[in-house]
């Protein structure tokens, strides 16, 4: 029996909502309609779209959906912080994470079912990749959780690399940044990144939204033995390479660092970051590794050796702050999403600490 799939209109930009209007013979300014009800108000049928006509209602109705669907699970942190689960297709699942604090409402979202950049210490990376999310799947996360309309910023920092589906999350942030979708402004999203070069490239020259690299060790052989990405695109580069861009005034370059204790914690370590940081410009967020299954060798550093990697990189003129955690009791802390997909884990390498 075949399936009566229909597209989803959500996660369509302008543009593509043009098109699909014109071919159903309709006039090329009810995408802009369809655009205002799906990422302005919201709605999730197309009964609900009152100003376009029962016949063009009928029309798309037949053909399309509008794709916007509820998490089916949810759960709540002592510290306030929410995970939630998300159905997509072949059965697997993603999960979302907000962050309320103060007068921000923070929005983690995932843009991949799992991750292929095979992360030694990442949850997300052991369960290994299943496929690139839609730009619907991306954007119903924004859409859909209860909170949509208290957001205040959004991370792409959930499962995946946002940069290993570069098309899927352009065409995101153009929703999002448009006048036509959310009309936010760019310095509302920060992209997170292991360090896809061209990508990366990509999105720093299109886009103007903040940007957060993984970093976790500036050490060549020891960054490779946990990130195996470090092979053909070696962090020194990567930062070298944004170095040619302005990030001196609202736009933001930030470096992420789980910091291991007697593994990449020392002033040597600092030291190490420090030859390569392009310039003053750049923050540093030191990271509490949050433990995950089967890999008892890996503990966090202690708060002594963060404040004194933390004050040892301030000294040296490089802003850096010790990032609280938030999450952690439901897995929903960096490092920690898996979405509940079952299987096999595949043996990981092992980390390696040069002799410095």
């Amino acid at each position: 029996m075949e399936l009566d799939y229909k597209r989803p209109l959500a996660g369509m930009t302008l543009e593509e909502l043009q098109r699909t209007v014109l071919g159903l013979g309709m006039s090329k300014f009810v995408a802009k309609q369809l655009a205002d009800w799906i990422y302005n108000k919201r709605v999730t049928t197309f009964d609900e779209m009152v100003n376009i006509s029962k016949a063009n209602r009928e029309k798309l109705a037949a053909q399309y959906a509008v794709g916007l669907s509820a998490p089916v699970d949810a759960q709540t942190s002592e510290d306030g912080t929410v995970k939630y689960l998300f159905d997509v297709d072949e059965g697997k699942k993603i999960e979302t994470v907000m962050i309320p604090e103060d007068d921000r409402m923070t929005l983690c979202i995932s843009s991949q079912k799992g991750c292929r950049m095979n992360c030694y210490f990442c949850m997300t990376g052991r369960q290994g990749y299943h496929g690139n999310l839609t730009a619907c799947q991306i954007i119903n996360q924004v859409l859909s959780v209860p909170e949509a309309a208290d957001i205040t910023n959004v991370v792409f920092m959930g499962m995946g690399e946002p940069l290993d589906n570069i098309e899927e999350v352009m065409k995101v942030i153009e929703i999002m940044t448009a006048p036509w979708g959310f009309a936010w402004s760019p310095k509302r999203i920060t992209v997170s990144t292991v360090g896809v070069k061209p990508a990366l490239q990509q999105l720093v020259e299109s886009t103007q939204v903040h940007i957060a690299v993984s970093v976790h060790n500036a050490v060549h052989e020891e960054r490779l033995s946990m990130m195996p990405l470090e092979k053909i695109y070696p962090i020194k580069e990567v930062l070298q390479m944004l170095s040619d861009y302005d990030f001196a005034h609202q736009r933001r370059l930030s470096i992420e660092y789980i910091m291991w204790q007697w593994f990449n914690d020392d002033i040597k370590h600092a030291e190490a970051l420090r030859g390569i940081i392009p310039n003053e410009h750049v923050r540093v967020n030191l990271i509490r590794y949050h433990m995950i299954p089967d890999i008892a060798k890996l503990r966090t550093s202690s708060d002594e050796r963060m404040t004194q990697f933390r004050d040892y990189l301030n000294s040296r003129g490089i802003t850096c702050t010790i990032r609280r955690s938030r999450g952690e009791d439901i897995s929903a802390a960096c490092g920690m999403l898996a979405g509940k997909v079952k299987g096999t884990q595949a043996a990981k390498p092992q980390p390696t600490r040069t002799k410095r």
